[in-house]
């Protein structure tokens, strides 16, 4: 059974521009991707890392960095990132693929080992730790058998499902077996986001490297939340920070957009939305 890390990665960002070519740690000139694929290099239950990145010209820079750590890359849709995975999965016969996105500089091999266990022993057809919140952002890992991905391939028709991959999946549980992995209780923080989509991210990103990277070169999940404990005040520094989300219905987008309106004091918008368009 071959089981590889596919990760989806490419310079053009909506956010934060080239954010998985930024130095970590700063000054290190190594980039957010290379870590994404060292800390990979370390699980114990993949057998390969495929980068997936586009055809866009600005891409060959992740191309060099992908060869110059030692892992395979395919290159394919911009849009189609669901296609791009598949045919990147197929082209290197996995039989289990492991997504993982290039923005997560901080993944724990340990936890990635964990879900591919879980979905091992279970036979799941997907298997999670981000369906339901638990871990922070910049800690997901999906587990997809081949087939599964390849079901998905062939029938998901929306654009969305086409750019978030694994959407299809997750929108038919009468369909595919799905099981969820949770963190422990004593280290919930959903609400804390460890990943990289803006400046601030970074900073944050910056700074626990700062802390934790000369004593350990892959710090661990638990390390982080520690060092958190430790210095509470390091998550003002991502406080106003709006998560991007998946959102079922137009009431709860609108619902985000008063979060967004409260946060950054805009009463008179947040009341007219609650006022006119939630009808209260």
């Amino acid at each position: 059974m071959k089981i590889g890390a596919v990760i989806q990665a490419r310079r053009a960002s909506r956010r934060l521009a080239n954010k998985i070519l930024k130095e970590l740690p700063y000054g290190s000139k190594i980039t957010v991707l290379a870590q994404v694929i060292r800390r990979l290099k370390l699980s114990k239950k993949l057998n390969s890392i495929i980068i997936a990145t586009t055809l866009e010209k600005e891409d060959i820079e992740i191309v060099k960095i992908a060869k110059n750590e030692a892992a395979k890359f395919f290159r394919g849709s911009m849009e189609d990132v669901l296609s791009r995975s598949y045919l990147a999965a197929k082209e290197n016969n996995l039989d289990i693929i492991v997504r993982i996105t290039s923005d997560c500089p901080c993944i724990d091999p340990e936890i990635v080992d964990l879900v591919i266990e879980k979905h091992l022993q279970t036979k799941a057809d997907y298997t999670s730790n981000r369906l339901e919140r638990r871990y922070p952002v910049g800690f997901d890992t999906e587990v997809i058998n081949f087939h599964i991905l390849e079901n998905a391939y062939k029938n998901a028709k929306d654009d969305y499902d086409r750019e978030h991959v694994t959407t299809y999946i997750c929108k038919n549980p009468d369909k595919f077996t799905i099981t969820q992995v949770k963190t422990s209780p004593k280290f919930y923080e959903p609400d804390v986001r460890i990943t990289i989509d803006t400046e601030e991210d970074y900073i944050f990103l910056c700074a626990i490297f700062d802390y934790l990277y000369p004593w350990n070169k892959c710090f661990t999940y638990y390390d982080i939340m520690n060092l958190l404990k430790e210095k509470p005040w390091l998550k003002l520094i991502i406080k106003k920070i709006v998560m991007k989300d998946i959102f079922e219905s137009l009431e709860d987008e609108l619902k985000e957009v008063i979060k967004i309106s409260d946060l950054q004091d805009l009463k008179k918008a947040s009341v007219f939305i609650r006022r006119h368009l939630l009808n209260g």
